[in-house]
């Protein structure tokens, strides 16, 4: 099973609050079978707990350290968002639901990462119409 194939990502939607967009970015991860419905509700969890914003109007939500049991596979989804979303005071356009298998998270949360440090990639990510040029993107990492 690839972790971020091209039916992973959600292009220009609106979304009206922060658990709006992570409850896609979930839904998306348990259409696509990497997770349980059980693991929306602990992406939720962890955001009340700490904000999942990295910087750069991106955010990374995921589960909690307990959430093991409800991974199925690990994976990634993107959720495309122009006009942007608050979270805690911040305009994010990027909301990147993950789920990593066997403690995979951290690896995939360093790629993500490394692809959104530089500020072009972020132009690119929120306004593209292209689901197969934000792949190509993340080819050389993912």
């Amino acid at each position: 099973m690839q972790i971020f194939p091209k039916d992973n990502i959600c292009l220009a939607q609106v979304c009206q609050s922060k658990n709006e967009a992570i409850t896609l970015a979930g839904q998306i991860l348990v259409r696509n079978h990497y997770v349980v419905n059980a693991y929306v509700e602990d992406m939720l969890l962890r955001e009340a707990d700490v904000s999942t914003y990295i910087g750069n109007n991106v955010a990374i939500p995921h589960g909690l350290v307990t959430s093991e049991d409800k991974i199925l596979a690990s994976g990634i989804s993107l959720v495309q968002v122009p006009a942007g979303v608050e979270f805690d005071g911040e305009r994010v356009y990027l909301v990147f639901g993950i789920a990593g298998k066997n403690n995979e998270h951290l690896a995939i949360l360093g790629k993500i990462a490394q692809v959104c440090s530089d500020l072009r990639n972020i132009e690119l990510l929120s306004h593209t119409q292209s689901k197969d040029e934000i792949l190509t993107l993340f080819q050389e990492v993912i």
